[in-house]
């Protein structure tokens, strides 16, 4: 099993350079896998959206709160740290051009040595996503098609250079350049809580990341993944599960009982602090519990 931390955007401090370093540096020196950072480009004061992870309808995060770019803040983190991963938690795919997203994730994985890991989903917060220009209703297509044109830009290393014609967008003899430095590129996984979320990972993903499911409707979404990827000729056995859990609350007994669904990652979230000794205190206690190096 592996074991990533969800960094602590909640406590307001993931935009403090020397609070974040810190964290993320003792994290690696815990012996976590990786890191994840959030993103939402823009909050809508008073949204309307529906948030789908709280009977409330909103997420925990309050309207002004300080969300960092989450590329921004792993490439400030890949030059504070040396081993650790470096994850996207969810990035939120519409709000990005990919021929602009597939140059700075390559970026980032190039000048991190090959530590990144893109974690995507189609967004919930209708006016975020409109603020940055794209159509809300189409979002799921839009971002299948995303993920063709990042492969795409990250793979062709030949002299006439990449080209695509689709649905959103076009382009010829595109060269981007640097490419990833991981074998096939950067990893993509898919967050959500959706059958298209699940189908979606089997197509075009290395993995999923269901969000605020369990029991029976996970096993649904693994199955349905699973069986996508054969309908595409790939191996299912070669995708990745991530689940959720909380750092104060995992046990060893509890990360077998999610490995005996499929799980190979948990992503752990802290309590809420902008005490750095508290955070690094609870870090290390659940390194230790779970016998990490």
């Amino acid at each position: 099993m592996k074991y990533a931390v969800l960094l602590p955007v909640a406590a307001g401090v993931t935009a403090d350079p020397e609070w974040i370093a810190e964290y993320v540096r003792h994290a690696e020196d815990c012996g976590y896998e990786s890191v994840g950072a959030v993103e939402h480009a823009v909050v809508a004061s008073g949204y309307s959206s529906v948030y789908p992870y709280d009977g409330s309808g909103r997420m925990e995060l309050a309207d002004d709160l300080d969300i960092p770019d989450p590329l921004d803040l792993l490439a400030f983190l890949a030059g504070r740290t040396g081993r650790i991963g470096l994850a996207t938690g969810v990035l939120v795919l519409p709000n990005h051009h990919p021929v602009v997203l597939a140059k700075r994730l390559a970026t980032v994985d190039a000048l991190s040595g090959g530590r990144l890991r893109l974690v995507v989903g189609m967004g919930w917060m209708r006016e975020e996503i409109e603020a940055c220009g794209a159509d809300f209703d189409s979002r799921g297509r839009r971002g299948d098609e995303q993920l063709q044109v990042l492969r795409k830009l990250w793979a062709e290393t030949g002299p006439e250079g990449a080209s695509h014609d689709g649905e959103f967008f076009r382009f010829e003899g595109a060269m981007s350049y640097p490419k990833p430095v991981q074998k096939g590129g950067v990893p993509i996984h898919v967050g959500g809580h959706t059958k298209a979320a699940a189908r979606r990972a089997g197509r075009y993903g290395d993995g999923l990341q269901p969000l605020g499911v369990a029991g029976d409707e996970l096993r649904g979404l693994v199955a349905l993944m699973r069986e996508e990827a054969e309908r595409n000729g790939r191996d299912p056995d070669a995708l990745e599960l991530t689940l959720g859990h909380s750092l104060s609350a995992v046990t060893p007994e509890k990360a077998e009982r999610l490995a005996g669904l499929g799980a190979g990652r948990l992503v752990l979230r802290g309590n809420v602090t902008t005490d750095l000794d508290e955070a690094k205190d609870e870090l290390s206690a659940c390194a230790q519990r779970l016998g990490l190096s």
